[in-house]
């Protein structure tokens, strides 16, 4: 039996080869796009809260399975609790007390990335801001800390005698060899006005190394921002001025931090101070204020929540130059008058 090919086959089954081929790769393609679908959808919505830092934290993120998620979350509050024991100034044995117990003494000492970092970002909004934000404000803060405790207002000496300590000028650094130098005796370093913005930045960095895209990071009120939830536009989020006026934003890939006096302040002789310390006075501000600021960086927005509700309005309006793609909402109230400034735009 003669099996040799006609010309006329050859042609066919050439056709019928080529067919082949392109119903293998259409197969392929599609087995890809319904595993990446399938991928898509398997993507669940992971919530772990922790008190930290004296504060709840909340932490909101979309992840394939059970297993990354508890690993990655973890890690995260792993992240935030080392970084406690570095910044924290209630710790005895923290880093930054430690540095601070060796002010004036003529020293310039060594310190780790993390401590170098905050107060390096902290040196540099105290300069934009004119010193509204503070990082040596330790001993002014101490004091007022004893004071509300007690409920007995400090002196004027108490204050004078705590101010001399204080001014971000008389921290240097040394980038180079990461050192600090705190040139008078008895400063004491407090990065409170910032550290929780640090931290929750720091706990975003931990999950994005686990492949996560998704992430909202509450840190006791300073909150971090990634990419949208799947099939969103953005997280959303509700900023208030403290009264009755809300404002509910699509957000996504920024920071935001709201700072005022709702729950913490001192009321002395029927006058209410606020837990917001004037670097400028040594006293707790005397007029309400509620401040929202919304930044590309959490740390940032931390600090600026506090030096613009420190300068005030007209002040902050100047200042909010020096930091591109910064947005704030800033309320004031004095004496029964209400000043309402608000730049935060929807996002495009």
């Amino acid at each position: 039996m003669n099996s040799t090919f006609s010309n006329h086959d050859k042609a066919n089954f050439g056709l019928a080869q080529k067919s082949s081929q392109r119903l293998a790769k259409v197969a392929i393609l599609l087995l890809i796009s319904v595993f990446f679908n399938r991928s898509q959808a398997q993507e669940n919505r992971y919530v772990f809260e922790k008190g930290m830092m004296g504060s709840p934290f909340k932490l909101v993120f979309y992840a394939p399975n059970d297993s990354i998620a508890n690993v990655a979350a973890q890690n995260a509050f792993a992240r935030i609790e080392k970084l406690n024991e570095i910044l924290s100034d209630y710790r005895d044995g923290s880093e930054i007390n430690q540095v601070s117990a060796k002010s004036g003494s003529g020293e310039w000492i060594s310190v780790s990335d993390d401590l170098y970092n905050i107060l390096a970002i902290s040196q540099d909004i105290s300069k934009k801001t004119n010193g509204a934000f503070d990082a040596t404000l330790g001993p002014v803060v101490q004091m007022w800390r004893h004071a509300t405790r007690k409920g007995i207002f400090p002196t004027e000496i108490e204050i004078k005698e705590a101010m001399q300590k204080t001014g971000y000028s008389k921290l240097k650094l040394d980038p180079q060899g990461k050192k600090v130098f705190l040139t008078q005796k008895g400063m004491r370093l407090d990065i409170g006005g910032l550290g929780k913005g640090f931290a929750a930045e720091e706990a975003v960095k931990v999950l994005k190394n686990y492949g996560i895209k998704s992430i909202m990071m509450d840190a006791g009120g300073k909150i971090v921002l990634t990419s949208p939830p799947p099939g969103t536009k953005g997280w959303n989020i509700t900023i208030s001025n403290g009264s009755d006026s809300l404002k509910t934003m699509a957000l996504s890939n920024v920071a935001l931090a709201t700072s005022g006096p709702t729950y913490r302040y001192m009321e002395y002789n029927g006058i209410r101070y606020s837990h917001i310390v004037d670097p400028a006075t040594g006293i707790g501000l005397l007029f309400h204020v509620r401040t929202t600021v919304i930044s590309p960086d959490g740390t940032v927005a931390d600090a600026l929540a506090t030096a613009f509700s420190v300068a005030g309005i007209e002040k902050s309006k100047k200042m909010l130059r020096q930091f591109p793609g910064s947005q704030v909402w800033l309320v004031e109230k004095k004496d029964d008058q209400v000043a309402d400034w608000n730049t935060l735009e929807k996002p495009q």
